[in-house]
């Protein structure tokens, strides 16, 4: 993804964030001022870890750091698998914080919000009620609907990528539908924008979802595209 932005958005990767298991982080780089795309990957050590509430902390500990040593005042996030969790736990947690950078943007690829198969969901088990709440509630979504209130108020665009194998499992292989687009009840009436977009076929497997140039292209279109227009 890193590397589609580069070549055809004039974006420019200028760190690598490595955070360690203890949520330690060191900046790998050069930041130079003068990029007006400037992107930040950030590798997780720890990428095993499912405690969300812990994940968040070590992206606080990160955006605390770039605000010390850049100055940044806002930020977008493009977050894939159980990263989008930690991305939400985050807003939730710290989001409010006006001493903190604000996020404008997320975008939330392959993100199990209400479940994984094999371990919490199943395909075609679940299904979104009329007014979109999902039938089925697992635990991290339960306490995620109990603290919507602290994400930031019309003040984030979301753009919601999942995909469909097509292969009758109303999935991506890892996570459903419904799974994925339970973030739309959850964040009601507190997003500025949202926006799903639904990728068929069999690179929408869930792994296959940030190696897709179909992908890559809604994804710069969305962070970008005023800025090209």
């Amino acid at each position: 993804m890193i590397s589609y932005a580069e070549k055809h958005e004039h974006a420019k990767k200028v760190l690598t964030a490595v955070v360690s298991k203890k949520g330690n982080v060191k900046l790998f780089g050069k930041w130079r001022q003068r990029e007006k795309k400037p992107l930040v990957q950030i590798v997780f050590r720890g990428n095993k870890v499912n405690n969300y509430e812990t994940t968040s902390k070590w992206l606080k500990n990160l955006v605390v750091l770039l605000k010390e040593r850049f100055q940044i005042k806002s930020f977008n996030v493009v977050a894939h698998s159980m990263g989008n969790l930690t991305l939400v736990y985050y807003e939730l947690n710290y989001g409010k914080n006006k001493e903190l950078p604000q996020l404008r943007k997320e975008v939330d690829i392959a993100g199990h919000f209400n479940g994984i198969i094999g371990i919490d969901d199943k395909a075609n088990r679940n299904k979104l009620l009329k007014n979109g709440k999902p039938e089925f509630l697992n635990k991290y979504y339960r306490y995620l609907l109990a603290h919507r209130e602290n994400f930031p108020k019309n003040q984030v665009d979301v753009l919601n990528i999942f995909g469909n194998l097509e292969n009758g499992s109303n999935s991506d292989g890892d996570v459903t539908r419904v799974s994925a687009r339970s973030l739309k009840y959850l964040l009601r009436g507190r997003y500025k924008t949202y926006q799903e977009i639904e990728i068929r076929g069999p690179h929408a497997q869930h792994s296959k979802l940030h190696e897709n140039n179909q992908v890559n292209k809604i994804v710069g279109d969305f962070l970008w595209g005023q800025e090209k227009s």
